[in-house]
Parts: structure tokens; sequence; C-alpha cells
């Protein structure tokens, strides 16, 4: 019986002094800076609000747990059908800028948003693209794979008169690109599925259709591969050198991450309850 016990007691030994602590060095690299302005035009809303904010961070090492803000930039955005000027300022000093007057972008104008930080001036062009209100958001009694999850059912209408491209925003940061190639023109709805470990119902949840440009339908879908559906969303971190809209003027080899783009984006506010 005492060969029984040795032999374990000796492999564990053996085991243990087997093991070596690794070091990995990952290099540094230089901060980069990141855009996160993408403007949301409340259409559908009465007065017609929108969000109009440009986040500014900076790129850290893989093993940092801050993303360092911006708040010493100058930004600027230009109406390029009559060169007027929106001024944006970082009154708390967390790298939140916003216009100084009320803005609302207009139909069919293209703006030039500008940024300069370090002594390097970064800039970039949109033009607001249209999207269609929510017909209706309802909770559904299906589930999938654990029977615990909460479906919301999402219907609107596809517009048949041009290619739409469109980004869901979920509660929770968690997001969802379509395309119309399928639907055209028609009454479209599909269905989403919480995970229990996303929600707790009963409560409450907002969701966001926003139009987009198929340049950012393409550019979106990549972020969201690689930083995935949590964290703060996908303009938290940046894992990889995804190239933007946004072109350094100064020194293009220190190229910005990140994006300009304007929706119109229509809300939803649904309560969710428990099933019965």
């Amino acid at each position: 019986m005492k060969k029984i016990y040795i032999i374990p007691f000796l492999l564990i030994f053996l085991f243990a002094n087997c093991e070596k602590v690794i070091d990995v060095d990952v290099p540094s690299i230089e901060p980069k800076l990141i855009i996160d302005a993408t403007f949301e035009v409340l259409f559908d809303e009465t007065p017609v609000t929108a969000n109009t904010t440009v986040k500014l961070t900076l790129s850290a090492d893989y093993f940092e747990d801050e993303i360092p803000t911006v708040t010493n930039a100058e930004v600027t955005l230009r109406n390029l059908s009559d060169n007027s000027i929106i001024n944006f300022s970082d009154v708390n000093l967390d790298g939140n800028y916003k216009p100084v007057n009320s803005f609302i972008p207009a139909d069919n104008v293209e703006y030039e948003l500008t940024i300069i930080h370090d002594n390097e001036t970064y800039r970039g062009k949109a033009t607001k693209v249209k999207s269609t209100p929510f017909t209706n958001v309802i909770q559904g009694d299906k589930t999938l794979f654990s029977g615990k999850e909460t479906e919301l059912k999402v219907d609107f209408k596809d517009d048949v008169d041009q290619e739409n491209y469109y980004l869901f925003g979920f509660t929770e940061n968690i997001f969802l690109t379509i395309e119309d190639r399928f639907f055209n023109g028609t009454d479209y709805n599909f269905s989403y599925f919480y995970q229990e470990d996303q929600i707790e119902v009963p409560t409450t949840v907002t969701l966001k259709m926003s139009g987009i440009s198929k340049e950012y339908y393409t550019y979106f879908r990549v972020l969201v591969d690689q930083s995935g559906q949590s964290g703060g969303g996908p303009f938290q971190s940046v894992p990889s050198s995804l190239l933007g809209n946004m072109i350094n003027n100064t020194n293009e080899a220190n190229f910005p991450l990140g994006y300009f783009h304007i929706s119109e984006t229509d809300t939803f506010t649904i309560n969710l309850v428990e099933k019965k």
C-alpha cells in the first residue's frame, strides 16, 4: 500500500521541479491617436437632436489597464458647402469634445473633421447617411440552446430606392451589422437573443438603428471581430492597426486609428419581463 502513495508523490515532486517561469517581453509601441467620431442624428424625435461627440484617446500597450485620454487637442468641423466652422471643446477634460454651440448635421452636406494634436493635423470627411425608423420592437418567447435566452423581435421597413447598410446597437455594448442585399424594400424582421449572462430581467433596454455607409459597414465588422462585444464597446481599444477614414496630413506614417461617420439613428426603449 505504501508504494501506491509514494509514486504519485514522486511524480508531483518531479513535475513541480520542472516548472519554469517564462517572462514574455512584449515590445512597446508609440501610442497612436484613436478617433471615435460617430455622429448620431436622432431624426425620428421631435425636435430632432444629435449626438456629435468626438472622443479622443491614445492606443496603449497590450497589458495596460487604462486607455489614456487626449485633452489637449484642437477639434473643428467645416461645412464644405458654405465653409462655416463648428468649434468643439473638451469642457470636462475627459477626452470628449462637443460642439460649443448646438449643431445638427444637415442632409446632403459633406463635413470635414480636423483634429490638431501634438503639432500634427488629422482630417477626414463624412456625409450623413439616411436611415429608417423602427416599425416595432417586442419581447418574444422563443429561446436558443439553454432555454434561458431573452428574445427581442425587431421590425423595420427598408428603403427600396437605395442600397442600405445598418448598424444596430443593443444595451450592454452589443452590436450587429446588416445589409439589405436580400430584403431590399421589404418589411424586414429578425430576432436577437440576449444570453442570460448579458442581462438580468426584468430590466429596460434601449436599441439603436443607424444608417451607415458601405465603407463603415466593412470597417465596423472587422473592428467588432477583433475587439469583441464587451469592454466598453469596440472603440474602447483597437487591437491592431485598423485604418479608418481619418488621415494624418502632417506625417502620413503616423496614421490615426478610428473613424469619422455621420448616421441617421432611431432608438427604441422596451421593458423586458421575466418569462412565466
